[in-house]
């Protein structure tokens, strides 16, 4: 017995990769793959580059600015979050101006 398969459509998938990301990995926050979009971004890459911490754990620079908002812990161990400066993690001046804020205007 033999079973005939008849393709009907086809799309082409391309993946997307960039040089200094570890393949495979996803972000512990959103899961998504690194070298895919994170929430909100369009485009691979497009803003959301991967940051460390001490604790050896990865994350896209967008989901570990929104989870430290409410928390001051790896999202995954629970440490104290500190960024890994050899990773080239962002200064803490960098949080201070993209804290969210409310305005109100008169």
């Amino acid at each position: 017995m033999s079973l005939k398969v008849t393709i009907k459509r086809w799309n082409a998938v391309a993946r997307w990769t960039w040089g200094d990301h570890v393949d495979g990995d996803v972000c512990g926050i959103c899961q998504m793959p690194f070298e895919g979009c994170p929430p909100g971004v369009k485009f691979p890459g497009d803003g959301a580059p991967v940051v460390w911490g001490k604790c050896a754990h990865a994350f896209h620079l967008q989901c570990i600015s929104q989870w430290l908002t409410s928390k001051n812990s790896c999202p995954i161990c629970r440490r104290e979050w500190e960024f890994e400066s050899s990773q080239g993690g962002p200064p803490v001046s960098f949080f201070l101006l993209f804290q969210p804020t409310t305005h109100s205007f008169r």
